[in-house]
């Protein structure tokens, strides 16, 4: 797939990725340390959207916050990680296809 179709393939999944981000920038400490779940919340449904798409990662975060209540026991609680990857992450957490490079 060439690269400017892939980026359009990605867009959705990196918006909801800044989106996410900006949550746990601005909103997130305004909670401080309150999940019983480890990662936080916001934390699983960033790592959702990377790995598995805007769709289906948001998805699994509902599912996630569907669990986050007074009564749940929390625990550690990680994404379902896919057998086969195809794109990797940058260090801002954006979705790009791995490069290829000769060097």
């Amino acid at each position: 797939m060439n690269s400017v179709l892939t980026t359009i393939v990605l867009l959705p999944r990196n918006a909801g990725v800044l989106l996410l981000r900006v949550y746990r920038a601005v909103i997130s400490p305004l909670y401080g340390d309150v999940c019983r779940f480890y990662p936080s919340c916001s934390a699983y449904a960033l790592g959702a959207v990377q790995e598995h798409g805007l769709a289906w990662g948001c998805a699994l975060a509902a599912r996630r916050l569907s669990h986050c209540h007074p009564w749940s026991e929390g625990g550690i609680d990680d994404v379902p990680l896919k057998s086969k990857r195809r794109y990797s992450v940058t260090s801002f957490g954006f979705v790009v296809a791995p490069s290829h490079g000769k060097g």
